[in-house]
């Protein structure tokens, strides 16, 4: 039986000679680690749920990424972290919103779909649940992220927040330079099912407990059988505005169209047309997946049954 993973690790204005050559190492290594860890479980027999899960943790392993470990730094310099994962066999999801110190935010919004007898856990409560469900936590010096927390450090005196990476001084750079840090997957297992899987940091200097859209269900991340599986990455008030993932269901379902003209409609169109900047991975049923995106770049992967796979930053979305 055929099966297959996509991932990504955020969108944006990603454009070659924006990363040193080292830097483009360390992230194709990353999206490719991801990659295997979500395949190996595939390729075993294991559930679409579980390849997401195992890959999008091997992201908030690595530095690299916004989420998990690369966290970026809120308003009050410290990590507050978002989770959502969804099974489309059967529409269960879980997420946590808001989390400090839990090493794979994606393990914990598993567990909250799994035993909590909720979807949705923030703050506190969700930290409680960590702690009665045995999932691993890690200091706030696991986190401590140089580069994060340098960036952190150069706007924590305004009211300004900003995204995952800004460079404007980079030689021959548009004036803003920037990713949306996020991490996701999406994976078809051998029994047809679909999951579908999100975690970020958020932004740099958030307020408020702000909360983007990759831990709300049908906003950055939706699994349904019958039509896809989508994980997104973007300026997260306009995600959530457009219920992006949820309305390419919607899409696919009640007009009957493609994964690909589902995703084109909300990414290219209605996004573009409230200001909406960002990119999604997405899969259907039948393992046909669609990497879409309106800005610059994104950082992406895939791999089939075969076990052949690709890494992307830049250029066309459809490799």
């Amino acid at each position: 039986m055929s099966f297959s993973l996509i991932i990504h690790g955020g969108a944006g204005n990603i454009f070659p000679g924006m990363m040193t050559a080292e830097e483009e190492t360390l992230y194709k290594l990353g999206l490719e680690q991801a990659l295997q860890a979500g395949y190996r479980l595939l390729k075993s027999g294991g559930s679409a749920v579980d390849a997401v899960a195992s890959a999008i943790a091997s992201l908030e392993d690595d530095p690299m990424f916004n989420a998990g470990r690369g966290a970026v730094f809120t308003k009050k310099g410290i990590n507050e972290m978002d989770a959502a994962i969804m099974d489309g066999s059967n529409l269960a999801a879980g997420a946590v919103a808001g989390v400090r110190n839990v090493k794979n935010p994606i393990k914990l919004a598993r567990e909250v779909m799994l035993h909590s007898g909720h979807v949705f856990l923030s703050g506190a409560g969700a930290g409680e649940f960590a702690l009665n469900r045995g999932i691993e936590l890690a200091p706030d010096e696991y986190f401590l992220n140089k580069a994060r927390y340098e960036q952190w450090l150069e706007i924590r005196d305004s009211d300004y927040y900003q995204l995952d990476h800004k460079a404007d001084n980079l030689k021959g750079a548009p004036k803003t330079d920037y990713k949306f840090g996020t991490v996701g997957a999406v994976a078809c297992d051998q029994n047809g099912n679909l999951a579908a899987g999100t975690s970020t940091g958020g932004m740099t200097n958030k307020q408020y407990g702000r909360i983007g859209d990759s831990p709300v269900i049908g906003a950055g991340t939706y699994a349904n059988n019958t039509t896809c599986g989508i994980s997104c990455t973007g300026h997260g008030e306009f995600f959530l505005r457009r219920v992006v993932a949820h309305d390419i269901s919607c899409l696919m379902e009640y007009r009957g169209l493609s994964l690909k003209e589902a995703c084109n409609i909300v990414v290219k169109g209605k996004l573009v047309e409230m200001g909406g900047e960002g990119g999604l991975i997405a899969m259907n049923a039948k393992g046909n997946h669609d990497f879409c995106f309106n800005s610059t770049g994104m950082y992406r992967g895939f791999i089939d049954a075969s076990g052949k796979w690709m890494t992307a930053f830049y250029g066309v979305e459809n490799e």
